[in-house]
């Protein structure tokens, strides 16, 4: 397999959003989970974000448990995985916590509608930039670079845009979604998977292959998916 093993993880509500129609990255994890979160971080490679998320949301994706860092060094590897940034047009300001978290080696994939100062600030921060000559980044080559580098475990936390795209593509093996006792509503407000969309004959379809009911009254679904 040319790419890396790509798991989704998610936390949604139980009407489906992963965020408010604000999109401002409304809390929607209980402890437990930003626990279980922190171990899935720990045991990737790699964290990916798509731009949206990237831009207005600005994540860390690093490792927050001194523990798993200390492990993780004890290993061999670095004390946070990789991150990894698919983003059309890479505005990426210097002093976000996406570029200035760390210790992490960084990875962008854009396209040439990020402008030469930007890819050159990025280049200042020694960020790895690859940069597609198309109007969208290119995910399977994307994958195929990143288990070039070393990445054979790869975590995506969304948006919901390559979250589709990666399903849609073949490009995922797990999804993990924690689904929280809470309603958001909202026409606008993110689902799981979002982009263009699939009829009912071209569905994708899951595995079930485990559940946990949790006392705060959330649910963990782990499911695969069926080629």
């Amino acid at each position: 397999m040319n790419r890396p093993f790509v798991f989704i993880n998610v936390a949604m509500t139980a009407d489906g959003k992963i965020d408010t129609f604000e999109r401002k990255g409304a809390a929607i994890s209980s402890q437990q989970d930003k626990e279980r979160v922190d171990q899935l971080r720990a045991s990737a490679d790699a964290i990916m974000v798509g731009g949206r998320t990237l831009l207005d949301e600005d994540p860390k994706l690093t490792v927050k448990s001194e523990g798993l860092r200390v492990e993780r060094v004890a290993s061999g590897l670095s004390p946070n995985p990789i991150k990894v940034g698919i983003v059309t047009q890479a505005n990426i300001k210097a002093d976000s916590n996406f570029l200035s978290a760390g210790p992490a080696d960084i990875v962008i994939f854009t396209t040439q509608r990020t402008s030469k100062e930007h890819l050159a600030l990025l280049k200042s921060r020694r960020v790895d930039v690859y940069v597609d000559n198309a109007e969208k980044v290119d995910l399977q080559s994307a994958l195929a670079i990143l288990k070039e580098i070393g990445v054979d475990r790869l975590m995506v936390e969304g948006g919901s845009t390559l979250n589709f795209e990666l399903i849609r593509l073949g490009l995922v093996d797990e999804i993990t979604a924690y689904v929280a006792p809470m309603i958001f509503g909202g026409e606008s407000a993110p689902t799981t998977a979002a982009g263009s969309g699939l009829k009912r004959n071209e569905a994708i379809p899951l595995k079930l292959v485990k559940t946990e009911t949790w006392e705060d009254g959330s649910v963990l679904l782990k499911y695969q998916l069926v080629r």
